[in-house]
């Protein structure tokens, strides 16, 4: 039996940012404590939601070390490591390995791209320079590459290949990976608005942006599905499914940056090529806010 990195919702956390760009450490440890005490599962830093691609190779490394110390083991920590340039990719997660990081979230090579015969050889060199558990990323709205169920199949066989944050938003392929791979490739959701779907076709959890302003609730959710009472984590799924649409009004991380300034917290904004939302959406946003009371 494979390792479970993590059951229930992890957050994809945000990288607070202070008005200069630089990063809010200390609000990034306030956002770690605030989902930790409401019920979060794992914390994933540094991935497409928490501004990656903008950041230098010490953000990158420092952001990955601070949660590690912050969390002190309460819940599991999985750094985004995943690169275009294999190399890159490798050390990334050696060190970030040497960090404590308990896991690594890889995404797909993008602009470059690769066959599926190159990802089997990408994701198969990083996962032979480490030995902590790698979920795979697949997200081809993003990188323009799709891990096909063939594929998933094959990377199965790696031992520290444990898991995919499947957010192709393809049910049916979601379904055929879990036949194909069975137990020896967890999945979880990469979308929230596909929670309860995924979990019903025996998914672990999700890898949520949602659970930044509701982790309690996206915990929730994701805890009776496993506890196999779909019925009423759907009730609840639905309660909250326009507010997590809401949060995708804008290129993430823009809307649930704002979504958490207007909620108190100090998550700044995005770094460019990210600039702020609009009135428009800024008031769709705050009006699928104001049914949920999120705004004290």
């Amino acid at each position: 039996m494979k390792t479970t990195v993590f059951t229930g919702a992890a957050v994809a956390i945000v990288t607070p940012m202070n008005s200069d760009g630089s990063i809010n450490f200390d609000e990034l440890g306030r956002l770690i404590d605030f989902n930790i005490d409401n019920g979060t599962d794992a914390i994933v830093i540094c991935g497409t939601t928490g501004e990656s691609s903008t950041m230098t190779d010490d953000e990158h490394i420092e952001c990955i070390r601070y949660a590690v110390e912050k969390t002190a083991k309460r819940v599991p920590v999985i750094a985004g490591t995943g690169s275009n340039h294999t190399e890159y990719a490798v050390n990334l997660s050696k060190k970030a390995q040497e960090l404590g990081a308990d896991a690594l979230l890889c995404v797909t090579p993008y602009y470059n791209k690769t066959s599926q015969a190159g990802l089997v050889a990408h994701f198969t060199a990083i996962a032979n320079a480490v030995s902590i558990p790698i979920i795979l990323y697949s997200v081809p709205s993003r990188t323009g590459v799709n891990i096909t169920p063939e594929t998933c199949y094959e990377l199965s066989k790696v031992e520290n290949i444990v898991a995919i944050k499947e957010a192709s938003g393809n049910i049916s392929q979601i379904a055929k990976i879990a036949s194909m791979c069975g137990d020896d490739l967890a999945i979880y959701s990469g979308n929230d608005d596909q929670i309860v779907p995924v979990m019903s076709l025996g998914g672990k959890g999700v890898i949520s942006v949602l659970s930044n302003c509701m982790p309690y609730e996206t915990h929730e959710i994701c805890q009776l599905c496993l506890d196999g009472d779909f019925k009423t984590a759907n009730e609840k799924f639905m309660k909250v499914l326009d507010f997590a649409n809401a949060l995708f009004c804008d290129v993430n991380p823009i809307p649930v940056k704002e979504a958490l300034n207007m909620m108190g917290f100090e998550a700044g904004p995005c770094r460019l090529p990210l600039v702020p939302m609009s009135e428009a959406n800024r008031s769709f946003l705050k009006s699928n806010m104001d049914k949920l009371s999120l705004i004290g």
